[in-house]
């Protein structure tokens, strides 16, 4: 029994580290594309999320209506192409009329059906709320001046993202232990979650270091109890995203949301965790950096 198991498991293990080097490999590219992204900036910058979000939420509607959902999607689109361009060049405030008035537009479409549902209409809300809102939070800081403040911002919301999302896989591969939430994501654990939040927190601190030091002319003073509370509270909401996603794949019954990245899924797969940080970021800035 011993050598008929001994190929079986050399076999999963080579497969693992080529997942792995897979999921690094494809993850540098990533960041290389991110930092190029980054510094260009300003309508660059919203062009590129426009176009990532747009096909984050074809993939939700698409693994929606794989689950047998009636959902209207022309409306997400709509509040995306709406926001974008009002959100850069008019006011951050213009979001809320428009994704009033698109609710509305989803409420009339699905019950003037024949045979109307409440859980299209549910469904059909959700990427407004869950993608296109933390999108608009995305572009809504790049009204942050001066440029430097800007880009502190934004790398700390990736970073927050990223730095979450890796410490937690290593610490909870190398740890194990109990689960988090085996009903929803059977691969995560506590030990990975806590691992999480500090990769976030440490992350932030040392953006926000580097970023006092190096950069003068941010013209605000942000102390390292803030850039701390910014990464506890982005890496709880990173996790939430992260959490959020996997329960509505698990609903919809697909394993991913699409197939773009290889060794990370799809578009909506890597943006899970970026959309509910993007909306902490956000905050963060018009409540403590206004």
């Amino acid at each position: 029994m011993s050598e008929t198991k001994a190929p079986n498991t050399a076999e999963a293990n080579k497969t693992k580290k080529n997942s792995l080097l897979q999921r690094i490999s494809t993850g540098m590219v990533l960041m290389a594309l991110l930092v190029l992204v980054l510094w260009a900036g300003g309508w660059c910058f919203a062009l590129v999320v426009c176009l990532c979000v747009g096909v984050a939420i074809y993939e939700l509607h698409t693994a929606l209506k794989a689950a047998g959902h009636s959902t209207v999607r022309w409306p997400s689109f709509a509040a995306l192409l709406l926001g974008t361009p009002l959100m850069m060049g008019y006011s951050a405030q213009a979001l809320i009329p428009i994704l009033m008035l698109l609710t509305f537009c989803v409420l009339v479409h699905v019950m003037c059906r024949q045979e109307p549902e409440l859980t299209d209409i549910v469904f059909s809300i959700l990427p407004l709320i869950s993608i296109v809102m933390p999108a608009m939070c995305l572009v809504g800081l790049l009204d942050a001046q001066p440029r430097s403040l800007q880009l502190l911002l934004q790398i700390q919301l990736f970073g927050i993202a990223v730095g979450g999302d890796t410490f937690a896989y290593f610490v909870g591969s190398a740890v194990g232990g109990p689960k988090l939430c085996p009903r929803i994501s059977p691969n995560k654990t506590i030990a990975g979650a806590v691992g999480g939040l500090a990769g976030s927190v440490l992350v932030a601190m040392a953006v926000g270091r580097i970023f006092a030091a190096v950069a003068p002319d941010l013209g605000v003073t942000v102390p390292l109890w803030a850039d701390a509370l910014l990464g506890l509270v982005g890496g709880m909401a990173g996790q939430m995203g992260d959490l959020f996603a996997s329960l509505v794949k698990r609903h919809c019954k697909v394993k991913d949301f699409g197939h773009i990245f290889p060794g990370h899924g799809g578009m909506m797969d890597r943006l899970d965790s970026v959309f509910f940080v993007a909306i902490v970021v956000y905050c963060y800035r018009v409540i403590l950096l206004a």
